[in-house]
């Protein structure tokens, strides 16, 4: 069986649908393609802090019902370190900039019954997805599902199917990549216990990292530094809950929120890029061509800023026969991707307790996060990045 679309998008993660909505609203096709099932995809538990452009343009799409409904907008943030909470004041900072707490599911649901009220077609549980012909000006994607075999013609092809996909291997031999892995994770949780503070805590302790977030506000959302390796078998509710207090302890004797654990997890930790981003007519974006740390909350942010460049380009094309946005593709995203990876980094390396426990990289940590939140022109850098560059 065969089918025709003029964009074949393989992944239907944040990358994949929010490209998808963007061609439909300029009026180009598309076909969706996903290995999961509808119901997986919009379960599986992902952050959600979405800065002020993707909000933006979340609302420019019309999808931002829901979201300014249930979503949480915040203003700052706040660093934590010897005893002592710093707030980060986006609004002041960022001339009125903010973020929103908005599950990356949600996005999901939004933009799925979004894609499907149109007509669109999403189709799940595909299988045997493979790449052909993508140097040439007629591109396809062969896959299976329901047990019939299909092909999908199309005139490019969107790799948007995440770190483990098959859109980047398929160019794997024009790649170079470029990779750091961090020497610790996160212990992560869910709790049904109102959130501890109206704002994000990131918190710097000699016992390793913590961070207090949220899902909505009956739900809590809590990370703690621990071992690639670590057992969860090893860490049952009560010490969990005590070790989060330890680390979040404060001079005036600040106290955590407790309540039922209903997840737990372990997040490795990474930094991942793959240059360039395009062969001949297949273009990757989010995850399949690039990995952060979740330090900096920008894996969601980075994957919209991605396809929105996809999307003008593909739009050129359609209008005036023109590759040069097409060709830029790469090295306009790589611009923003690179910055990206600085700043999680630099979150990440400022924040956590480093192997080896170096008393001289301890000091130099306590020194960093003083001179971020006492100097109003370091407070404005992290605020900057935190809500958001601009778009190119």
């Amino acid at each position: 069986m065969s089918m025709r679309t003029q964009v074949g998008i393989v992944g239907a993660g944040p990358a994949g649908l929010v490209l998808s909505q963007l061609l439909h609203l300029k009026g180009i096709e598309s076909v969706v393609l996903e290995n999961c099932s509808r119901q997986h995809v919009e379960e599986r538990v992902r952050a959600g802090v979405l800065e002020q452009n993707t909000v933006d343009l979340l609302n420019e799409m019309g999808l931002g019902e829901r979201m300014k409904r249930q979503g949480l907008v915040h203003h700052g943030i706040e660093l934590r370190f010897g005893g002592r909470g710093h707030r980060i004041d986006f609004d002041d900072l960022t001339d009125g900039r903010a973020v929103t707490i908005y599950a990356q599911n949600e996005v999901i649901k939004d933009l799925t019954n979004a894609r499907l009220k149109t007509g669109a077609q999403i189709i799940f549980e595909v299988e045997d997805v493979s790449l052909h012909d993508f140097e040439s000006p007629k591109p396809n994607i062969q896959f299976r599902h329901q047990a019939n075999s299909e092909t999908l013609q199309c005139d490019f092809i969107a790799g948007c199917d995440g770190f483990h996909g098959v859109c980047r291997p398929a160019i794997a031999a024009a790649l170079t990549l470029y990779e750091r892995v961090y020497p610790f994770a996160w212990l992560g949780i869910l709790a049904n216990a109102a959130p501890s503070s109206e704002e994000l805590i990131y918190c710097h302790h000699q016992r390793g990292f913590a961070l207090h977030s949220m899902r909505s506000p009956q739900i809590t959302r809590l990370y703690l530094q621990c071992d690639p390796e670590e057992n969860l078998a090893n860490w049952p509710d009560d010490e969990i809950w005590t070790e989060l207090q330890n680390r979040f302890d404060t001079a005036d004797g600040w106290k955590l929120n407790r309540g039922e654990i209903t997840q737990k997890g372990i997040t490795g930790m990474r930094s991942f890029v793959a240059e360039p981003m395009q062969r001949g007519r297949l273009f990757l974006a989010g995850d399949a061509a690039h990995i952060v740390p979740p330090t900096g909350a920008k894996g969601l942010n980075l994957a919209v800023a991605d396809v929105r460049i996809l999307t003008a380009a593909i739009v050129d094309f359609y209008r005036t026969g023109r590759r040069e946005l097409l060709d830029k593709y790469s090295e306009t995203c790589l611009r923003r991707v690179w910055k990206v990876q600085r700043f999680s980094w630099w979150m990440t390396s400022m924040l956590h307790r480093l192997p080896g426990d170096n008393p001289f990289d301890q000091r130099r940590q306590l020194a960093e996060l003083d001179y971020v939140t006492s100097s109003r022109a370091a407070s404005q850098s992290l605020a900057e990045n935190y809500v958001g560059l601009p778009m190119e």
